[in-house]
């Protein structure tokens, strides 16, 4: 029987040691770097991804912004052809209905009668985002003529559109005018129609009743 040796005789030379320790630290710095790189490279695409949402939301703000000036122009003094502006009149509510005109033939199309600020308020119920040609909602420059250009990596995935309500304008017990002032309602679209943005503002036609 062969004698098992004594490792006490035979030592392990201290340079091996030393090659098997600087392996595990070589790795776990390895790891360590790695795990620094898919960090950064995480927070990289976060930020990218919010860079983006932001654009997206800018786009559509500012689609929304145009579709306010358009319907101002809408009811101030478009000078083209299928301009309604002589329809509104601070003492007139000709044209506004409940639910709103329907129908880009309609010339009263988009104009609603106001059923105040709650959950019931008109432009809480409008579809202000229908396209279609039975819509309630008026699109970008149907009755002003001006143009938005839409499509492409940087615009409007769509024209934005707008509502005008009708809101009265007077103190209580007042008759005189003005009578009517307008609520208007716009929505505006990032490249894509996922992204939305709706503003309001409240206008009141110049000159009116003078």
């Amino acid at each position: 029987m062969t004698p098992r040796p004594d490792p006490t005789r035979y030592p392990i030379p201290p340079g091996k040691y030393v090659h098997g320790t600087a392996l595990v630290v070589s790795l776990v710095m390895l790891l360590a770097v790695l795990l620094l790189s898919m960090s950064m490279a995480n927070r990289a695409l976060t930020d990218e991804k919010a860079a983006r949402n932001q654009q997206e939301r800018l786009v559509a703000l500012h689609a929304a912004e145009s579709a306010l000036l358009d319907a101002e122009s809408d009811i101030e003094n478009a000078r083209t052809s299928g301009s309604r502006s002589a329809i509104f009149s601070s003492q007139s509510a000709i044209g506004f209905t409940d639910g709103c005109g329907k129908g880009d033939a309609n010339p009263y199309q988009g104009l609603c009668l106001d059923h105040g600020n709650g959950p019931a308020a008109t432009w809480r119920q409008v579809d202000l985002g229908n396209t279609g040609t039975h819509s309630a909602s008026v699109r970008f420059g149907h009755f002003t003529g001006r143009s938005l250009p839409v499509g492409g990596t940087t615009l409007p995935g769509q024209s934005p559109r707008y509502i005008i309500e009708l809101l009265p304008d007077n103190e209580p017990g007042q008759t005189a005018w003005p009578a009517y002032i307008y609520r208007i309602t716009a929505i505006g679209f990032g490249t894509t129609t996922q992204t939305q943005a709706v503003v309001q503002s409240l206008y009141r036609k110049a000159g009116n009743g003078e």
